[in-house]
């Protein structure tokens, strides 16, 4: 048993993007493991209850929640103060990790969701970005002159949703919510966090993530 921490992660997951983001800005020494979706390593699913990603081992305990994640790590340190975010923050999270998530999943995976039309659920999730868009309006970010959690635990998401006819994203008026996007896929933090690593093996010697330890 390792005695510090270790994060389980998948490079493009969006619930892992935004673990990632969080360990980075707290400057925090994890041991990354990089894994595939498709192969997952049993060392991985011995650790993770969910078998999903973000799982962070610390010790005998096991954090299998990106956003307890998060949380987890800006509580130790937080030079960004992404943790000053007012409590209304958590309702615009919770917003986008359910109604917002169903629906880009519906657009996005289109083929596994037959019984609803993606056009629809298009439009269903475009109403929660234009909200966004508003109030990205005052300054730039969610809630504050600077990033908070909710910023970094949401823009991932956005950037999923983009991906999928960018052309279509950027045709749409939500002028804050376009510069709001590109801003982060330009920021250092966007570059570090989306590094390639190779996919972890046993007796792999360790990658370090967050800071070198």
């Amino acid at each position: 048993m390792t005695d510090h921490p270790i994060l389980w992660t998948f490079r493009r997951c969006p619930y892992a993007m935004r673990a990632r983001l969080a360990v980075r800005s707290a400057e925090i020494a994890v041991e990354l493991r990089e894994i595939l979706l498709r192969d997952k390593p049993g060392a991985f699913l011995e650790t993770s209850p969910s078998a999903t990603v973000p799982t962070l081992r610390l010790g005998q305990t096991v954090i299998d929640e990106s956003l307890d994640i998060m949380v987890w790590a800006l509580k130790r340190n937080d030079p960004e103060q992404l943790l000053e975010m007012p409590q209304e923050g958590w309702d615009v999270i919770k917003a986008n990790d359910g109604p917002f998530k169903r629906a880009l999943d519906r657009t996005k995976y289109a083929t596994r969701y037959p019984e609803h039309d993606p056009e629809a659920e298009r439009r269903i999730a475009a109403s929660h970005l234009i909200e966004l868009n508003a109030r990205l309006e005052e300054n730039g970010w969610l809630f504050k002159p600077h990033p908070t959690l909710a910023d970094y635990a949401i823009l991932p998401f956005v950037r999923q949703f983009a991906h999928i006819d960018r052309a279509w994203f950027d045709a749409q008026d939500w002028p804050n919510l376009i510069a709001w996007l590109d801003h982060f896929l330009e920021s250092d933090a966007f570059g570090e966090i989306m590094f390639k690593y190779e996919p972890w093996t046993d007796n792999d010697p360790p990658v370090w993530f967050g800071r070198a330890p």
